[in-house]
Formats: C-alpha cells, structure tokens, sequence
C-alpha cells in the first residue's frame, strides 16, 4: 500500500488530476441547491490568526488566496533560484528559445485581449488574465503522451513554464498593486535584507529562515503590494547550500513542499475559485468582449506567440530546434501553453476588485473553457504528429 502510494505522488499526471477534480466538484458544490449554502459557507468561514495585538480575522477564501497561495509562489522562489544556479536556466543556450517563446506567449495574449475589450477601462484591466500557462495541468498531459513526444520539448515546456510564471510574477508586482504604504514597504525591505544576511552567513536554522518570512508576508500585506509576492522574494532568499555540512535547505524544501502544494495547496485553491455560478449563463455572456478576449488570447494567442518567436529565433540560427522534435511537435507544445488555469484564475482574482462579478464569472468560466480546448486539441494534435507509442520517430518533418 505505501509503495501504491509513493507511486502515486511521484506521477506526473496526479497533480493535474486532483486539479480537474477540485474544479469539478467546486462546479458541483456552487450549483447544486443541495450544497451551494455549504459551499459559500465554507469560503466565507472565518478564520482569525494572531499574535498579541496583532490579529487577522479573514474568511478562509483570503487565506487560501493570500496565504496559502504565498506558500506556492515560495516554491515557485526556490524552483526559480536552483534551476538559475544549476540547473536548465544556468545556460543561456538552454534557456534562450524557452524564455522568447514565452515572452511571445505573454505579448500575443495580451494583444488579443486588448483590441477585443480595448475602449472599456474596467475591461482592460484583465489584459494579463490570458498570458499564464498551467505547469501543473500542461505535465500532466504531456505524461499522457509519454514517449509520443522527445524529452527535449518536456524540457522545453517546463523551462517555458517557469519563466511564464516569472512574467506573471513582475506583471502581478507592477500592474496589480494597490495604493502603496511606505512604512510596511520599508518594513518589506528591512525583513528581506534580514533573511539575505542571515543567509550569507550561513544560519541554518530553518525556524529562523520562516519566521522572518512569515514577517515579511505581513509587511508586504499591509503593503499594497500582494502579498504573494513575498514568497517568490522569500524563496530567492534561501541558501542552496551550507558550506559547513554540504547539505541543502534549499532543495530540503522544495521537496518537502512539492506533495503539500501540488496535491494540497493547489486543489483547494481550484476548489475555492473554479466554482462558477452556470445558473442563467447564456452565449450572449460567454460571447461578451471579456470572455471572448480570456478565450481567444489563450487558446489563439497562447500557441501564435509561442510558435511564432520559437520559429523567429530558430530561423535566425540565435536557437535550435529541440532535439529529435519536429515543427508539428513544437506546434502542440504551443497549443498546450494554452492551458492557462491556475495562475489565470489568480489574476482574474485581483483583475476586477472591488467588482469581481461584474462579468457573471465569464472571464472564469472562459478561462476553464480556453484551457480544457487547449489541453485537448494540443493532446490530439501532438498524438497525431507525435512519436510511435515506442519512442521511434514517425516520418514527420
């Protein structure tokens, strides 16, 4: 049983998995007379956390996007230093083609967006909703496809992923912060300077290392800044390795984070906010200027943007086409960057505050659309031009 169990963390496909299911069940529990009250009631629970004077009583939706989703953008820190320090963002020649793919899978999106809902202010402010890419979502369809597709692109995909999730960062820092307080951004900055200090010096206590993150969470809170963005600043902050001992605190937490966030974190948040309302929705809604843009700027811009500047920069020999792929094979892989989801639904979030109906919850709901046509299609299209089930290439050019 435990050896079934190890099997099943270890799968790339489960975490894509628990996903779709939590984002089907919030679907249930939202529309269903017999759990909806449940359901809201389980966002709108209070939940207080304080030390001394301090308190912060907040239903358990602001946790969960706050809280727990500052715990998975500090993964997303640690992942984003060591592959930086050693591992496939080391090399330029390594990371070049993935990194102008998906600049272009961030512009074209945005582009789309932008002319369909251009003129509408409020409208506008969702230009960023399209340009994320779901790591968790797109693995696990290429662990569909197994051997059908070369590692090289697997490798390609998820260093695009990464540094799409880089983008999002700076774009959510920039573009979606509210009136700034310098005396909690000062704090910010104390706290952040603290725990690089601490690292140079080789502390290797990890209480320490959590308590002045934890601090530093509460600063950028009270900030205007969101509050996840002290995560990705935690994460760069922490050492990948003890000169005294050899060993990694680094790494030893990623790994102990990768079950929590993958199989824990990332489904309640799918849970708390894939759950559409879909009572009176109608075309004409799903047909409206916001959603439309979410759609066509995933699913349309997600694989031109990709495509196109991996085919600009492949053609002015400055990169290589992956090894042992074809264009066709290159050409799924973009259509998969379609899957936006998790990070899609986290802009959207903060996109439209104070208002976040003003849409009906069609920019959700195109966002989950986009993403399940894009997963298809890109899985079709990439079985068809793929490799044989045995790893032998088809005779595709």
């Amino acid at each position: 049983m435990t050896t079934f169990v190890k099997k099943i963390f270890k799968s790339e496909t489960t975490g894509g998995v628990l996903l779709l299911i939590a984002t089907i069940l919030a679907l249930i529990f939202q529309n269903s007379s017999l759990t909806h009250n449940f359901y809201h009631f389980v966002l709108e629970f209070p939940v207080v956390i304080g030390v001394g004077d301090y308190v912060l009583d907040k239903p358990f939706e602001f946790w969960v996007n706050d809280a727990l989703m500052a715990i998975f953008f500090f993964s997303i820190g640690l992942e984003l230093k060591r592959e930086m320090i050693e591992g496939q963002l080391r090399h330029f020649s390594q990371v070049f083609l993935p990194s102008f793919a998906a600049l272009g899978g961030v512009i074209f999106p945005a582009i789309i967006f932008s002319i369909i809902n251009w003129g509408n202010e409020f409208a506008m402010r969702g230009w960023a909703i399209p340009t994320a890419t779901d790591i968790a979502f797109a693995v696990g369809v290429l662990a569909i496809l197994g051997k059908r597709i070369p590692s090289s692109l697997k490798i390609f995909i998820l260093t695009l992923a990464i540094m799409d999730d880089l983008c999002a960062i700076v774009i959510i820092a920039l573009f979606y912060s509210t009136s700034l307080n310098f005396a909690f951004l000062i704090g910010a900055l104390v706290c952040t300077l603290i725990l690089i200090l601490i690292s140079k010096k080789g502390v290797n206590s990890k209480g320490i290392f959590i308590l002045f993150s934890i601090i530093l969470w509460i600063c950028v809170l009270n900030s205007g800044v969101h509050a996840t963005i002290a995560g990705v600043i935690a994460g760069f902050t922490i050492p990948i390795y003890n000169e005294n001992n050899g060993t990694s605190m680094l790494k030893e937490m990623e790994h102990s984070l990768s079950i929590p966030v993958n199989f824990l974190i990332l489904p309640i948040f799918a849970f708390v906010n894939a759950g559409i309302n879909l009572q009176g929705m109608s075309l004409n809604y799903l047909l409206s200027p916001v959603p439309l843009g979410i759609f066509a700027g995933l699913f349309f811009g997600k694989q031109f943007g990709v495509f196109l500047f991996s085919y600009i920069v492949i053609k002015l020999k400055f990169a290589t086409l992956p090894q042992n792929a074809t264009w066709k094979q290159l050409y799924s892989i973009a259509i998969i960057c379609g899957i936006g989801f998790t990070m899609a639904l986290f802009v959207a979030n903060l996109a439209y505050l104070p208002d976040p109906l003003r849409y009906h919850q069609t920019d959700k709901l195109a966002i989950l659309l986009a993403s399940v046509v894009s997963g298809v299609v890109g899985y079709i299209v990439a079985r068809v031009f793929g490799n044989n089930p045995d790893g032998s290439p088809k005779n595709h050019k």
